[in-house]
C-alpha cells in the first residue's frame, strides 16, 4: 500500500496515519494513563511511524520522546496481529493537510514496565506530550478517552488482555 510522508508520519492512500499505541502495564494488570499537556484528556502514548521505521522503531522512539522511558525499562509482551483503525471527527480533521489525514491505523504494544516509577519522565522533549501520569485498573481507559478513540481502545485491550491475564481478563466495566 501506498503511503506518503509528513511531518510526523505517514499518511496511506485511504487517509490514515500509521502510528503505534503503547499500553504499559505495571505488571499487577494496571495501565499507565497519562493526561495531556494543558488539557483535560487522558491517553495512552502513542504517535507516528516515520518514514523507514518499522513499528517497533517507533514505539521505542515515541516512549523515550513522550514518557522519558528506554528498553532497558520495559519488556515487549506483544502486539496487535492488524492495525487497528479510527476517524477523527470532522472537526479534528486538519484540512490544510495535503494529504488529507481521516484519522489514524494503529498497531498496538503492550509492554511490561521493568523498570522504577522514577524512571518516567514527562518532560524529556522542548514540548511535553503529558503533565501527569498515574496506574489505573485495565479497563478504566474505556471510561476516560476522548469518544472517537474508544472503540479502537477496547479492541487494543481486548485482543492484547490475554497477555497479562491468561486465565481471562477481568470482568470489563459496563
Amino acid at each position: 500500500m501506498h503511503a506518503v510522508g509528513i511531518a510526523g508520519g505517514l499518511i496511506d492512500a485511504q487517509g490514515f496515519r500509521a502510528n503505534v499505541g503503547i499500553i504499559l502495564t505495571d505488571g499487577a494488570g494496571r495501565l499507565f494513563w497519562a493526561r495531556r499537556t494543558g488539557q483535560s484528556g487522558w491517553q495512552f502514548p502513542q504517535g507516528g511511524i516515520q518514514e523507514h521505521e518499522t513499528p517497533e522503531e517507533a514505539l521505542f522512539r515515541e516512549l523515550g520522546e513522550e514518557i522519558g522511558l528506554g528498553s532497558e525499562h520495559v519488556q515487549i509482551l506483544g502486539c496487535t496481529r492488524r492495525w487497528l483503525r479510527y476517524r477523527l471527527p470532522h472537526r479534528y480533521q486538519r484540512r490544510d493537510l495535503v494529504p488529507l489525514c481521516i484519522g489514524q491505523k494503529q498497531i498496538w504494544f503492550m509492554l511490561r514496565f521493568t523498570g522504577n516509577d522514577t524512571a518516567v519522565c514527562l518532560d524529556v522533549s522542548d514540548m511535553p506530550e503529558f503533565d501527569s501520569w498515574r496506574w489505573v485498573d485495565y479497563w478504566h481507559p474505556l471510561e476516560e478517552v476522548i469518544f472517537f478513540k474508544r472503540r479502537v481502545y477496547r479492541r487494543a485491550l481486548s485482543e492484547l488482555a490475554p497477555l497479562i491475564f491468561p486465565n481471562g481478563a477481568p470482568v470489563e466495566a459496563p
